[in-house]
C-alpha cells in the first residue's frame, strides 16, 4: 500500500502554484500505541494555507521544506491503537495532502476530533468548522452583530464570507457583498439573498459603497484589505466596527509587504474601531457557535455551499485557484 503525498518543495514569493510542491509517495504507516490511521477522504482550501508557506512569525509554525503540506480535513479511521479512535469512525483534523495521515490526540492548534452522526462531514470543513466559525465569532463576538444595521463583506462569495453575510442577514440587517466578477455578484444576490453585491473590479468602489449605504456602514467585515478595505472605511457610520478576518488580495501573495492603510484616520473622524482576531482564540466556545450554525443551516436560512474538486493529484493547481478567484463558497477536494 502506498502513501501518495504532496511536499513543499520550495517556498513561493508572491503566487503559489505547482511548481513550489512535489508529489511523492511513500510505504503507508502503521500505528504505534496511542495512535491511529486515517483514510483522507476530503480536504480544505484556504487562503490561510498560502500564510503558511512563509517563513515568518505566525499563530502556528511555517510548513517545514520537504514536510507533507499542511491542511485540514475529514476521513475513516483505518487501523487504530487508541481507544477513542476506533476503527470505522470519521474524524477531522490535520490530515495533509496525502492519502493516509498517522495521528495521535495531542493538543494543538488544530485538534482531532470525531465527527457527529447524522452531520454530513464535509460540514466539518466549513460550516462548523475553522471558516464557519470564524465568521460566527467574528461576526457576532468581535462585530458585535446588531438588528437594522447596515453590513458590508468583502471577499463575500467565499467560505467566511458567504457564511457572515448570511448571518447578517438572518440577524435583520442589510447587506452588501463585495466579490470578484459579475458571476459571484448574481451568486449573492440571487442565491444567497444579499440585498446588494458589488463587483469590486467595476472601478471606484468608494463611490459605489457611498451610492448603496448613504448613511454609511455599521459593520464592516473584511477578508481582503488594501483598497477594499480603504473604500470600506471611507464609508463608516458614526460608532462603525470594522473586522479584520484576512488580507487575501493584499497580504498573502504579495512579493512585497501589502501596502498599509491610508484611510485610517476614518477611525477618528468617525468614532469607529478596528480590530483583528483569530478564530482559535474561542476554541472553549466552538460548541455554542457550531449549535447555533448548524440550526440555521437545518431550518434553511442558511445555505451551505461547496465547490468540490477530484483527485489528490490536483492539490496545488486547486489551492492556486483561490486566489484567482475560481470558486463559490467552500473550496474543498475529494481525494
Amino acid at each position: 500500500m502506498i502513501n501518495r503525498q504532496w511536499r513543499l518543495a520550495r517556498r513561493p514569493e508572491g503566487r503559489v502554484g505547482p511548481e513550489h510542491f512535489q508529489w511523492t509517495s511513500a510505504p503507508v504507516p502503521e500505528p504505534a500505541e496511542g495512535q491511529f490511521l486515517v483514510r483522507t477522504r476530503y480536504l480544505s482550501f484556504d487562503p490561510a494555507q498560502r500564510g503558511w508557506l512563509n517563513d515568518l512569525p505566525s499563530y502556528i509554525r511555517p510548513v517545514a521544506i520537504g514536510e507533507v503540506m499542511r491542511a485540514l480535513g475529514v476521513g475513516e479511521v483505518v487501523a487504530s491503537r487508541h481507544p477513542d479512535f476506533p476503527v470505522g469512525c470519521w474524524v477531522a483534523g490535520p490530515l495533509g495532502w496525502q492519502d493516509y495521515a498517522l495521528l495521535d490526540a495531542s493538543p494543538g492548534p488544530f485538534s482531532v476530533e470525531r465527527l457527529e452522526p447524522g452531520v454530513p462531514p464535509t460540514w466539518y470543513l466549513h460550516l462548523l468548522g475553522i471558516t464557519g466559525l470564524t465568521a460566527y465569532f467574528g461576526m457576532v463576538e468581535v462585530g458585535r452583530l446588531r438588528p437594522g444595521e447596515t453590513v458590508a463583506v468583502s471577499a463575500a462569495a467565499g467560505a467566511t464570507g458567504s457564511v457572515a453575510g448570511q448571518l447578517a442577514r438572518i440577524c435583520g440587517c442589510r447587506v452588501i457583498g463585495i466579490a470578484g466578477g459579475e458571476r459571484k455578484v448574481r451568486f449573492l444576490r440571487d442565491e444567497l439573498g444579499f440585498d446588494e453585491a458589488l463587483d469590486h473590479r467595476g472601478g471606484d468602489l468608494a463611490r459605489r459603497l457611498k451610492a448603496l449605504a448613504p448613511s454609511g456602514i455599521d459593520l464592516f467585515f473584511d477578508n481582503v484589505g488594501g483598497e477594499v478595505l480603504d473604500s470600506a472605511l471611507v464609508n463608516l457610520a458614526r460608532g462603525a466596527r470594522v473586522v479584520i478576518c484576512g488580507a487575501i488580495a493584499s497580504g498573502y501573495t504579495a512579493k512585497a509587504p501589502a501596502a498599509g492603510v491610508h484611510q485610517h484616520l476614518q477611525l477618528v473622524l468617525r468614532r469607529a474601531r478596528m480590530e483583528g482576531f483569530l478564530v482559535l482564540d474561542y476554541a472553549e466556545r466552538f460548541a455554542v457557535a457550531r449549535a447555533a450554525l448548524r440550526r440555521f443551516a437545518e431550518r434553511g436560512q442558511l445555505r451551505v455551499v461547496e465547490d468540490v474538486a477530484h483527485g489528490l493529484e490536483h492539490c496545488p493547481e486547486v489551492l492556486a485557484g483561490l486566489f484567482e478567484g475560481r470558486n463559490l463558497g467552500k473550496q474543498l477536494l475529494e481525494v
